[in-house]
């Protein structure tokens, strides 16, 4: 199974890190919006901490050490809020994260670094601030941007309940109307102008709730002139509609992380009902499309990958290494790599933790492991997947490639066991675990792992050396 062939070739290649850039390093004091508070505080709806642009820049050589190669920034256009969701000028830098020269510094030293940077793109909705829909709050019905927006009547207002299209109901979200020319012809110049600018893709907010048709032509203008551009969906559900090449790359996979939590956190499901339920995911997809998949185990918008594993390191080193064995690009939600923990939004988006001293050591080591893994290894980002085994506690794929087959295991079994697992390889066949060390060889067309401890997992890759 190779990668589809619209989605741009550099992304089954990507190791992406998302960044929420009010809360990731403060690099320049001088633009803190007033009230900026001390880094580390508590994190609320409202509150600044100072982060910007210039502080990626900072931390580039940080996230170039890991072995990130692709950024994916939550919004950076000025907007009222420090989530930035509520955009009021699509074509300007929020000056509390920098202006467009800091904007060009950050992208000429990501690109520098051979790290890609992909922008969130929010075009389904905008803020009470953009200029269009203050003329619409200034001149009513004799706006010449009325039908830009979806007004029930007039004089427009926002309470006690808006009385025009929003966002989830927030009257400080007006819903664009997609579907006007003007509308779209504004869009489709925002989206180019950035990509001129340097960008190397969108992510799309909220796409579900924009109609097809208007992704259709915003692939066509992109690719026109950008074909290797990443366009990627948020999407929560069943992404099939987004993945038949006439709209986007890839979704977030947020279907998987789903059903990754319910085998190993929460004990849903057992190992042989993830991988029925798994393969059921899979068959949704069209082929090749998966490689094309932003693969995550958090974001701004769910609770921290080790608080929803109630601090149990080893749970979420498992969810890594699958992250990290699994078609399609994985993304670290920043921070998590260290075991930096909190509760849904607002409490996930907390200032990132530079204090080396309180990262969870052990965490981090694995993460940083499973990224080389996935480097050194085609099979690990191209290559195709199979499931070999799967039951009780104990699941087990193959991703091979036409040069090497690689043998992922996890066993989320909360006791010790003695494990031994039917593989798809010739007798003889000697395999090396890339996280223990330890070899192995196929005997009787079994991989016999002898007794191995709770939640643990195995990278298994062919080895010259004997088996032990």
């Amino acid at each position: 199974m190779h990668p589809a062939p619209w989605i741009p070739d550099w992304v089954p290649d990507a190791i992406f890190y998302q960044i929420f850039p009010e809360r990731f390093f403060n690099g320049d004091p001088g633009n803190d919006p007033p009230g900026t508070e001390a880094w580390g505080g508590t994190p609320t709806r409202e509150n600044c901490f100072g982060g910007d642009l210039a502080g990626i820049i900072d931390k580039l050589d940080y996230l170039a050490h890991l072995g990130v190669n692709a950024l994916y920034l939550n919004p950076i256009f000025t907007a009222g809020t420090n989530h930035k969701y509520d955009t009021s000028d699509y074509l300007k830098i929020d000056p509390a994260f920098g202006d467009d020269a800091t904007f060009d510094r950050f992208i000429r030293e990501a690109h520098a670094r051979d790290i890609r940077v992909v922008l969130d793109g929010v075009f389904n909705h905008c803020g009470t601030g953009f200029a269009p829909f203050r003329d619409v709050l200034a001149n009513g019905a004799a706006s010449r941007y009325r039908d830009w927006f979806t007004v029930y009547d007039f004089p427009v207002t926002a309470s006690p309940e808006p009385n025009y299209a929003t966002c989830g109901g927030a009257a400080y979200l007006p819903r664009l109307n997609t579907r006007n020319a003007d509308v779209r012809a504004f869009i489709h110049q925002v989206a180019r102008h950035w990509l001129e600018r340097g960008i190397d893709g969108w992510r799309l907010d909220v796409a579900y709730e924009i109609e097809p048709d208007f992704w259709r032509e915003f692939r066509r203008k992109v690719k026109a002139d950008f074909p290797d551009a990443y366009l990627v969906a948020e999407e929560w559900r069943d992404p099939w509609t987004f993945l038949q090449g006439d709209t986007f790359d890839g979704a977030m996979h947020y279907g998987l992380r789903n059903l990754a939590f319910d085998y190993l956190v929460t004990s849903a499901l057992a190992g042989d009902a993830f991988a029925r339920a798994l393969e059921l995911q899979r068959s949704r997809m069209p082929e090749g499309t998966e490689h094309g998949m932003l693969t995550l185990l958090g974001s701004h918008d769910t609770p921290r990958l080790l608080t929803e594993c109630n601090g149990n390191v080893d749970l979420a080193k498992l969810l890594f290494t699958l992250l990290f064995t699994f078609p399609g690009a994985p993304s670290i939600y920043y921070g998590d790599e260290n075991g930096m923990t909190g509760a849904n939004d607002p409490d996930c988006r907390r200032p990132m933790e530079w204090d080396a001293a309180r990262w969870a050591t052990d965490l981090r080591d694995h993460v940083t492991r499973m990224i080389q893994l996935r480097q050194r290894h085609p099979s690990l980002r191209r290559g195709t997947f199979r499931l070999v085994y799967a039951d009780d506690r104990i699941v087990s794929y193959q991703r091979a490639d036409a040069s090497e087959t690689v043998v992922v295991l996890i066993n989320s079994s909360r006791v010790e066991r003695s494990l031994s697992i039917a593989v798809e390889l010739p007798n003889g066949t000697r395999l090396a675990d890339e996280v223990s060390g330890r070899g192995y060889c196929v005997t009787g067309g079994c991989l016999a792992l002898g007794r191995v401890g709770p939640l643990t997992s195995f990278v298994l890759a062919a080895s010259a050396e004997p088996a032990s």
